[in-house]
């Protein structure tokens, strides 16, 4: 087993290459879409997905910042250097790639500041800290499941963590998700977006819910609740690339964890944009992406 390679791959694919339930929402979208113009923007979006896949080169020139969710079996053992396996291999699947160099030279204040300016080398741009998990005891109890997902910056500058007084009155918390993306999704402007939510007790547990949301949603199978929010955004008239029509939003990604006796509901929104979320998911004891 090469695990420094898989995560190559991993990195590589995600960057490249749309998931199925992706390109199938981009097709019914195209099926329903009512402005010529929006169309044609959907047909683009298509044949860059179909090109990048193709050529093996970046879906988007903002290639990311690298997020892992390492989810783990209960009879499963990590392999010896695993997280720095894992970093090696990010660093080599931004370097081939290749990933935008913007990794910020300097100490804490001159990167805050960008003083000295930026890393020419793709692999000093670092992944967010980990972020590890139990696996489904479906997916089986002796497996290690990677989730590798890179995170663009527009969708961030977009996304938001909040606290919603819900009075026991789960379209509170709906109403506060469309309203909050009725006024950011102009704004993104790479749309048709696929918003990705938690809903937890702690700010820190929300967003790795919206996380996880990411890395385990499915645009070909969604809930009630996810079809409601997709459908109100898709009366706004946005469009693709803001230029109106009926498709604004793709799907929706929900994840809503444990909550507590308590009158607050903290909600991690993301408008993921038109390329995302983009994600690789394996299982280190097998070199087949899942």
């Amino acid at each position: 087993m090469d695990l420094i390679n898989q995560i190559k791959g991993a990195v590589i694919k995600a960057s490249t290459e749309f998931r199925q339930d992706q390109y199938n929402a981009y097709q019914r979208a195209l099926e329903v879409e009512t402005n010529p113009l929006a169309s044609w923007v959907l047909e683009l979006l298509i044949e860059n997905a179909e090109l990048a896949r193709k050529n093996k080169v970046p879906l988007c020139d903002d290639t990311g910042i690298p997020h892992v969710l390492v989810e783990i079996g209960k009879n499963a053992v990590l392999p010896v250097n695993f997280t720095g396996d894992v970093r090696d291999g990010i660093k080599a699947g931004l370097r081939e790639l290749p990933g935008r160099p913007m990794a910020v030279k300097g100490d804490d204040i001159e990167r805050i500041e960008q003083k000295k300016g930026l890393y020419n080398d793709p692999g000093e741009v670092l992944s967010a800290p980990f972020i590890f998990g139990e696996l489904n005891p479906e997916a089986g109890n002796e497996k290690v499941r990677i989730h590798l997902l890179m995170l663009g910056g527009g969708p961030e500058i977009r996304a938001s963590t909040y606290r919603v007084f819900h009075q026991r009155d789960n379209q509170e918390i709906v109403n506060h998700i469309t309203n909050w993306m009725k006024q950011e999704i102009p704004k993104l402007g790479c749309t048709p977006c696929i918003p990705a939510i938690g809903v937890g007790r702690t700010h820190f547990e929300a967003t790795s819910l919206m996380f996880k949301a990411m890395a385990h949603g499915n645009l070909d199978i969604q809930s009630e609740l996810e079809g409601e929010i997709t459908k109100t955004l898709n009366s706004l008239d946005i469009g693709a690339l803001n230029i109106g029509g009926y498709v604004t939003a793709l799907g929706c990604l929900i994840n809503i964890g444990p909550q507590r006796a308590s009158g607050v509901r903290i909600l991690s929104m993301r408008p993921c944009c038109c390329v995302e979320p983009r994600v690789s998911s394996f299982d280190i004891s097998n070199s087949e992406f899942i």
